[in-house]
């Protein structure tokens, strides 16, 4: 339980009606109950909060004609994550080494790492303070994982990859596979080593069963701050700036460059040696073959400015009556022809 201008401390907000109220906890608009404090990012759910037994609401102004309290702040959608994490803090393991995990003799572990069951870490691999390894992990030879980060089951990071602080690693994803490259031999594929390693510097959030390829040579490099969704593959000798979100199923081609700020929605597919600039916009399903400057949002496939797929599209919606209009002018035209030869004949 906290007090309702406890609450407004915390995310720097302020509150319009009684600061005294209790909350017991944070919940959607459609799920929140008596004593939890819900939430409206738009004018349009505002009406719902007269209905909603929710102690107090989230606003980014007072809501006319509501009784209950409202906790005022720019960003109601980011308070609300803040204050989400407050009431269900994550989940701290014990410290400590299980007894059934595999680690190289030289393994060197800082303060308060924790090490789950069957968890294996190969020679000469780092793991910095409070670092949790969660039970079926796979650690490579040679790699480093900074402060706090946190790897969940299953997740393997392949020798050499370098991991920064309070990154979190989701399970069944796998940094540090190989990356796919091949070449020719008259009919047959001869495999190039890939030598290189991939670097995630701090903040960066992988997705579940998400894969990350080494690089060739030199690195793949993912920028601080980005988070990566579950299902998505970026391949080797790729970078990633900063603070860049990418949906499930994307797929970035080997040594493309994507900005910082970048958006990346579900599904969208980059082609290979390409560059996406900073805070670029790619919509669902975008296919690029070809260089995205920065700041637009661009769709489609191929990936072309939003505005110009939107008159495209809706210009592809009014085909099947454009294509009856021209075959009714083609019989027209058919039959003054017709007359027209009838006329000289006669």
């Amino acid at each position: 339980m906290a007090r309702l201008r406890e609450l407004a401390a915390l995310v720097g907000g302020e509150v319009v009606g009684p600061g005294e109220v209790e909350i017991a906890g944070v919940a959607g608009i459609d799920h929140a109950g008596e004593g939890d404090l819900t939430f409206v990012a738009s004018a349009r759910y505002a009406r719902r909060l007269q209905t909603c037994p929710a102690a107090a609401a989230i606003a980014t102004g007072p809501v006319p004609g509501l009784t209950k309290p409202v906790l005022v702040v720019p960003n109601p959608y980011l308070a609300f994550a803040r204050l989400l994490a407050y009431f269900h803090p994550p989940r701290r393991e014990s410290p400590g080494v299980d007894s059934r995990a595999v680690l190289a003799p030289d393994v060197r572990l800082g303060r308060d790492v924790t090490i789950g069951p069957f968890v294996y870490v190969g020679a000469g691999s780092v793991l910095g303070d409070r670092v949790v390894l969660h039970p079926g992990v796979y650690v490579g030879e040679r790699c480093v994982l900074g402060e706090d980060t946190v790897v969940h089951p299953n997740a393997c990071l392949l020798a050499g990859s370098q991991v920064g602080r309070r990154v979190v690693l989701h399970p069944g994803c796998v940094i540090g596979s190989e990356g796919f490259g091949y070449a020719r031999d008259g009919a047959a594929y001869v495999k190039i080593p890939q030598i290189g390693r991939v670097v995630l510097e701090d903040d960066v959030e992988v997705g579940a069963n998400a894969t990350i390829d080494r690089a060739t040579q030199g690195e793949t490099r993912i920028r601080r701050g980005t988070k990566i969704d579950n299902l998505v593959m970026v391949a080797h000798n790729v970078t990633i700036g900063e603070d860049t979100v990418i949906a499930g199923q994307a797929g970035i081609a080997g040594s493309s460059t994507v900005g910082s700020r970048v958006i990346i929605a579900g599904q969208v597919g980059i082609g290979d040696h390409l560059a996406v600039g900073d805070a670029a916009v790619l919509s669902g399903r975008a296919g690029v073959i070809g260089r995205v400057p920065p700041g637009g949002t661009w769709s489609g496939h191929p990936a072309r400015p939003h505005r110009e797929w939107l008159r495209r599209e809706a210009l592809i919606s009014r085909l099947p009556g454009l294509q009856q209009a021209l075959a009714a002018l083609e019989r027209r035209v058919r039959e003054l022809e017709a007359r027209l030869v009838a006329d000289r004949r006669g």
